[in-house]
């Protein structure tokens, strides 16, 4: 397969919503997910097609994700054949439905790592915000389960007001539990948590997490990530300028390779009934895989074309020398304004002039 597109814009990274059915209800929930039937989702031939389609474009990382993608019958066999074509395949699960036999169909299916979410360092604070009694305990176990069956795993967190002052509780119990990695998510204010928008950390308190999470990353035996808080690439530059350092490959590893906001350059979201997106948070249609090629949309969609373009970007990103390497959250300007190329609303950093930091 030749290079695609000489490596620009390269697809590293797609995740997919294999199903909306799902067995909590999160406050928070992108997808608004639930117990009921998801009208018009793709069954498994569907979805295969789709798995040949985005192996012809790279062989980026796919994560199956949901709702609850452990309520998809097969979405093992979806595994075996993302991992026979050689793409990554990894799995984000709320953990609750882990079991020994799920354990092993992971493993003997190609699962490479999988994600559970602890939204609180404890039993009430994770129980509360998913909203289901025992979902802590369920998470714990499945963890606890994915670690004798030596499977990798990492921990995600979606930080609110709710929990922001666990921060810390949350990151030791996350290092306790030997997980790979420690991924925080800034809540975007869609689906389901629309109506959380009052649980939003404000500009102020959002810098200062991001500057906390960044000075642990030295800290702490496992790789730290913040997804949907593009500011934590130019705080991590900030941080390495005082210091004398440059932020390429040789010091800081993949934090020197990616930016913020990955949606329509390096990434995209696949929704259960085959609409691609940016991500899953910026809800603007980008084509249809039931009438387009996923080459055709990831080449071609005048969206991802727009978010390719970094001189089309709005106010201070627009302005902003950390551009490349933050972007600012587009859902969240869309969110706010109706236009994804508008600035991050919630970034506090005022631009100097334009240069580029290495």
């Amino acid at each position: 397969m030749k290079e695609h597109a000489q490596n620009k814009n390269r697809l590293r990274l797609v995740a997919w919503e294999v199903t909306r059915k799902c067995n909590l209800n999160c406050v928070h929930c992108r997808a608004a997910a639930g117990r009921g039937q998801c009208q018009g989702e793709l069954d498994t031939d569907g979805c295969l097609r789709i798995l040949d389609q985005i192996e012809e474009v790279g062989k980026p990382i796919v994560i199956l994700t949901g709702g609850e993608p452990l309520l998809r019958d097969d979405v093992f066999e979806l595994a075996r054949y993302g991992t026979a074509k050689g793409l990554r395949m990894v799995m984000a699960t709320n953990g609750t439905l882990i079991t020994e036999e799920i354990t092993e169909k992971m493993r003997l299916s190609g699962i490479q790592r999988v994600s559970i979410s602890l939204d609180g360092a404890n039993q009430e604070q994770h129980d509360r915000f998913r909203k289901v009694p025992g979902a802590f305990q369920g998470a714990m176990d499945g963890i606890n389960l994915l670690k004798k069956g030596r499977i990798e795993f990492q921990i995600n967190t979606t930080i609110t007001k709710h929990n922001v002052g666990q921060a810390e509780d949350i990151l030791r119990l996350v290092v306790q539990l030997c997980a790979a990695a420690h991924h925080i998510f800034l809540l975007v204010p869609t689906g389901r948590a629309r109506d959380m928008i009052d649980q939003e950390i404000d500009a102020s308190e959002y810098e200062r997490l991001l500057h906390w999470f960044c000075s642990m990353r030295r800290r702490v035996p496992i790789h730290l990530k913040a997804t949907c808080a593009p500011h934590y690439y130019r705080v991590l530059r900030e941080e390495a300028h005082k210091r004398g350092e440059k932020v390429d490959y040789a010091t800081y590893g993949l934090d020197a390779l990616t930016r913020g906001c990955l949606g329509g350059t390096s990434f995209c979201f696949v929704s259960h009934v085959g609409i691609i997106q940016p991500c899953g948070y910026l809800e603007v249609n980008c084509g249809d895989l039931n009438k387009s090629s996923f080459r055709d949309i990831w080449d071609n969609s005048d969206v991802f074309r727009s978010l390719r373009d970094f001189s089309a970007y709005k106010g201070k990103c627009g302005r902003c020398e950390y551009l490349q390497f933050c972007g600012g959250c587009r859902a969240r300007a869309y969110e706010a304004s109706g236009d994804f190329l508008e600035e991050e609303p919630l970034c506090m950093y005022q631009p100097a002039k334009r240069r580029t930091y290495g």
